[in-house]
C-alpha cells in the first residue's frame, strides 16, 4: 500500500507533544482521547499509512506515567446504545476496552457512569463492574450544564459528583464512543483537584478535524461526513484568529462550547491557560502527513463510503434523511459522486446485465473483478471466490472447490436448519474452500491469496446479509452496498 502518513513521525512528535503538555501543568494533565484509541480505522482509511492502533502505541510509550479512565453515560446504558463499527452495547464495550488495555499492559483505574439521575441500568451496571473488582465513580446530571457556569463550578455543580482518585500523572479519559462525558468528567476533575490544592490541567487529544490544513481539504470534509449524524460542522476557529492572528480548523461543537470553558478555567484557576479550542489540542498529524494528493484522494473515497452507509442506514431505519442531504452536500464540496467509486458502475453493469444481485471488488493493482448471483453462489461469495482466483493466477472456468463438498452444506441448509436459499454465503465458501484445500493445490493456493484483500474496494448492487457483512469487514475489505433489498420482502 502506498502511504500518505509517516506514523513513525507521527509517534514521536506526538509523544513528545504531550510529554510537554504535562510539564506545562505540572502535577497532573487529564488528557480527553476523542476517537477510538485502538481500532481507528476512519483514521487509517483517510490517511494512507496511519496504524488504527497508533494512539495505543502512544500510550504504550508513555504506560509508566499514564493511567486510563473509562467513561460511559448513564443515558447510552438506557438506550442500549450501539456502537455500529462492532455491533456492541456500549456497556459492553467498556469491559471490552478494559480487557483490551490490561492485556497491552496498560493501567485501567476507574470506570465513570455520567449523566446519572437514576437509571436502574446504570446501577445494574454498576454493581456488575464492582463485582469485577472494578472502581466505578458517578457523575450527577447538572442543571443548567454547561451555561449556568457559577452553579456548575460549586459545590452544587462540580462539588456533588464523586472525586475520581487517580495515582499517575497523565489521566487518559476515554469513552466507547461520542457524547459520553468525557470533557465533563474532565472538567469536574479540575474543580475536585482544585479543591484539594492539586494542580492540574486539561488538555485534548482528537485526531480530526486537523486543525493546521485548509478547511475544505478532503481530509476534513471526511471527518465531517463521517460524524454526519452528530451534525458536526468544521469551521475557523475565530477566538485563535483573534488571539493569534492566524487561520485554524476546529469544529462547531468545541468553538460553541469555547467561551463556558474559559469561563469555567477563570473561575477554577482565576486564568484560563487557553484563549481558543485549538489551543487545548495536541493533534500533530497533520504534521506528518507526507503525501497529500494520495490522502486527498483516499478522503474523497471514505466521504463517498459514508453516503453509502448512510443511504443503507436510511433504508433499515438507523439514519434520518438530513444526514444523507448533509452527505450529498459534502460530496458537492468535495467534487465527487457515487461513480467516481470505480467498483459502483462495474457492479451495477453486471447486475443490469443479468438481472440478479452483482458485486465488483478492486484489487491493489486496479483491476476489477466482479461477481454474479448463481443457484450455487450469492454475489458477494461469487466475487470472493474470483478475487482469490486472479490473484492466484487460476483460470476462472476452473472449480477449486470440491464440488462434493458443496451439496452437503447446501442440504445441511435448506433440509435440516430450515433456509430457502440455498446459495452459499461467504462464510460457507470459506470454510468448504479451507475444506479443499487439503486435498487440492489449487484451492490451498487460493487460501493463501486471502490476506491480499485487506484494504480492496467492492460494491455490491444490494444489501448483504449479516454474515456476508461480517466476514468481509473480517477480511478487511472496504466494502459499500446499494440501498436496495434483493426481494420486496418486509422483513429482512
Amino acid at each position: 500500500m502506498k502511504k500518505g502518513f509517516d506514523n513513525e513521525k507521527y509517534l514521536a512528535t506526538q509523544s513528545r507533544c504531550i510529554r510537554e503538555r504535562i510539564d506545562k501543568f505540572g502535577d497532573k494533565l487529564y488528557l480527553e482521547f476523542g476517537g477510538k484509541l485502538f481500532d481507528d480505522y476512519h483514521a487509517s482509511r483517510v490517511l494512507p499509512g496511519f496504524e488504527p492502533d497508533s494512539k495505543l502505541q502512544l500510550l504504550m510509550q508513555l504506560s509508566e506515567h499514564a493511567e486510563i479512565v473509562i467513561v460511559i453515560s448513564a443515558v447510552d446504558i438506557e438506550k442500549n446504545k450501539i456502537r455500529g463499527d462492532l455491533g456492541i452495547t456500549y456497556d459492553t464495550d467498556v469491559l471490552r476496552l478494559i480487557d483490551s488495555f490490561e492485556e497491552r499492559g496498560l493501567f485501567v483505574g476507574s470506570v465513570v457512569i455520567t449523566k446519572y439521575s437514576g437509571q436502574t441500568s446504570a446501577d445494574l451496571f454498576k454493581q456488575r463492574l464492582i463485582k469485577l473488582g472494578i472502581k466505578v465513580y458517578t457523575l450527577y446530571m447538572i442543571p443548567g450544564y454547561p451555561n449556568n457556569v457559577s452553579h456548575i463550578v460549586s459545590d452544587e455543580g462540580f462539588g456533588k459528583n464523586d472525586y475520581i482518585e487517580t495515582s499517575r500523572p497523565l489521566v487518559v479519559i476515554t469513552a466507547p464512543g461520542p457524547g459520553s462525558g468525557k470533557m465533563a468528567t474532565c472538567l469536574s476533575q479540575l474543580y475536585q483537584e482544585h479543591r484539594r490544592g492539586i494542580r492540574a490541567g486539561y488538555a485534548k487529544f482528537e485526531t480530526f478535524p486537523i486543525w493546521n490544513i485548509p478547511l475544505k481539504h478532503p481530509i476534513n470534509l471526511a471527518y465531517e461526513a463521517a460524524t454526519a449524524d452528530l451534525n458536526d460542522v468544521n469551521m475557523i476557529d475565530p477566538f485563535h484568529l483573534e488571539a493569534y492572528g492566524f487561520t485554524t480548523v476546529n469544529y462547531n461543537r468545541d468553538v460553541e462550547i469555547f467561551p463556558v470553558l474559559k469561563a469555567m478555567f477563570e473561575k477554577i484557576y482565576g486564568e484560563s491557560p487557553y484563549q481558543s479550542p485549538t489551543d487545548m489540542g495536541v493533534n500533530m498529524a497533520g504534521n506528518c502527513i507526507c503525501d497529500d494528493a494520495l490522502c486527498q484522494e483516499a478522503s474523497r473515497q471514505e466521504i463517498i463510503r459514508r453516503y453509502f452507509n448512510a443511504l443503507n442506514g436510511l433504508l433499515t431505519g438507523r439514519n434520518q434523511e438530513e444526514e444523507v442531504y448533509k452527505i450529498e452536500l459534502i460530496m458537492n464540496q468535495a467534487g465527487v459522486t457515487a461513480t467516481d467509486r470505480k467498483v459502483v458502475p462495474a457492479a451495477r453493469r453486471v447486475a443490469e446485465l443479468t438481472g440478479a444481485p452483482a458485486a465488483a471488488i478492486e484489487l491493489p493493482d486496479g483491476r476489477i473483478i466482479t461477481g454474479k448471483t448463481s443457484d450455487l453462489l450469492g454475489a458477494a461469495s461469487a466475487v470472493l471466490l474470483n478475487a482469490l482466483k486472479e490473484l492466484a493466477g487460476i483460470d476462472h472456468e476452473k472449480n477449486i472447490i470440491a464440488p462434493e463438498s458443496l451439496e452437503p452444506i447446501q442440504r445441511l441448509k435448506t433440509a435440516y436448519l430450515g433456509s430457502r436459499n440455498p446459495r452459499l454465503h461467504t462464510d460457507e465458501v470459506l470454510i468448504a474452500l479451507s475444506i479443499s484445500a487439503a486435498t487440492h493445490e489449487d484451492a490451498a493456493l487460493a487460501m493463501k491469496q486471502l490476506p491480499k484483500l485487506a484494504e480492496c474496494q467492492a460494491h455490491t448492487s444490494v444489501m448483504l446479509s449479516p454474515v456476508d457483512i461480517k466476514k468481509l469487514k473480517q477480511l478487511g475489505i472496504q466494502f459499500t452496498m446499494e440501498a436496495k433489498y434483493e426481494n420486496n420482502k418486509n422483513y429482512h
